[in-house]
C-alpha cells in the first residue's frame, strides 16, 4: 500500500487526502482541499434545489345541475391552470338524492375531459369516492 506516502505528500503540501472513488481496485485518492471540496458540493446541490420547481395542484369543482356560463368560466380557468403548467383537480360533488343518479356525473366527466383534452392529458380517470367524482390532469407538454 502507499498509503503512507500518499498521507506524507498531503501534509507536505498543506492538504488532504480525500478519497474520490473507494468502489474501484485500487480505491482512487485525491490531494485536495477538503473543506473546499465540501462547499462546491454544498453550492451545486443548492443551486439544483434552485431550479426545481414544485408542481402545483389546482381545483375545480363542480356540481351537477351547474349553469352553461359556470361551465364555461370553470373550463376557462381549468385550460389556464394548465397551460400555466399546474396539475388539475376536477371534482364533480353529489348532494341529496343526486346520488341516485351518478349516470349525470359521468356525463358531466365526459364532457369535461372532451372540453380540456387540449390542454391537458388525462392523468388519472373518474373515480366515485363517497359523494365525489374525482379525476385529474396534467398539463400537454410537461
Amino acid at each position: 500500500m502507499k498509503l503512507i506516502p500518499a498521507c506524507q505528500a498531503a501534509r507536505d503540501a498543506g492538504l488532504d487526502l480525500v478519497l474520490v472513488a473507494e468502489t474501484s481496485d485500487p480505491p482512487v485518492c485525491r490531494i485536495m482541499n477538503f473543506g473546499k471540496l465540501c462547499y462546491e458540493q454544498k453550492k451545486k446541490l443548492k443551486d439544483q434545489k434552485k431550479n426545481q420547481q414544485a408542481q402545483k395542484v389546482k381545483e375545480i369543482k363542480f356540481r351537477l345541475n351547474i349553469a352553461d356560463h359556470d361551465y364555461g368560466h370553470k373550463i376557462d380557468q381549468g385550460i389556464e391552470f394548465l397551460n400555466d403548467g399546474c396539475k388539475l383537480k376536477v371534482t364533480i360533488t353529489f348532494k341529496g338524492r343526486e346520488m341516485a343518479h351518478t349516470e349525470i356525473g359521468y356525463d358531466l366527466v365526459n364532457r369535461i375531459t372532451e372540453d380540456l383534452k387540449d390542454a391537458g392529458t388525462v392523468e388519472s380517470p373518474a373515480k366515485l369516492l363517497g359523494k365525489n367524482i374525482n379525476m385529474s390532469f396534467n398539463p400537454k407538454g410537461h
